[in-house]
């Protein structure tokens, strides 16, 4: 009877055990919900002020550390993602979708998940520091936003580098500071054929001449 106990107790504490490590795993593996932009949020690729900038925003929780990285626009984000150490990870991404929100301020309640998003790259509409990839919930929204500022629709998978470079000598009336930079940039450069060190690096010190 006794042995008959204990090996119930140890049946019991062992199943307690193993629920309370399933628990912990799920904790862990559950997806961050997305965060407000603050203030004083700095773009982790550029370094400048988030929120001085139109168009799309995005966030990025890395896959164990859970840290968050913010970014003042969905191309600068991608370029980050597109690094080898990143792209194969099972990070947690965020874009604005701009079918539900202006395009001068867009509101952090319209957040949706990046990899599910649609995208046009190639549009006249600027972002952060000149083009940049609008991003919408659904395939439709990103068509009609095509047909009326132009580029090209790409789901999440399909985007390249090839697609980051479109369009990078700026202009239109959302162009600020650096576009004496970007411009001889793109003189000295052709873009299909740089390095993603290369975009991320020049983008880094372009931006960083407004301080």
């Amino acid at each position: 009877m006794v042995n008959k106990t204990k090996a119930w107790l140890l049946a019991a504490l062992t199943a307690i055990a193993i629920t309370g490590c399933s628990d912990a795993e799920q904790q862990v593996l559950a997806k961050p919900d997305p965060v407000h932009f603050e203030s004083g949020d700095e773009c982790h690729v550029c370094g400048m002020a988030i929120a001085n900038f139109p168009g799309p925003k995005a966030q990025a929780f890395t896959e164990r550390e859970q840290n968050i990285r913010k970014f003042c626009s969905t191309k600068d984000m991608l370029a980050w993602f597109l690094q080898p150490e990143n792209e194969n990870r099972d990070h947690t991404l965020y874009v604005h979708d701009m079918a539900q929100t202006e395009w001068e301020h867009p509101e952090d309640a319209h957040l949706i998940d990046a990899r599910e998003a649609f995208y046009v790259a190639g549009s006249n509409r600027n972002g952060a520091m000149g083009p940049t990839l609008a991003s919408f919930a659904t395939e439709t929204s990103a068509t009609d936003f095509a047909s009326q500022y132009g580029g090209q629709v790409l789901a999440f998978a399909d985007i390249t580098l090839e697609h980051l470079n479109t369009g990078m000598p700026m202009h239109g009336a959302h162009d600020v500071g650096g576009m004496d930079a970007m411009e001889g940039m793109h003189e000295d450069h052709e873009m299909g054929d740089m390095t993603e060190s290369e975009i991320m690096d020049q983008s880094h010190d372009s931006h960083g001449m407004e301080h």
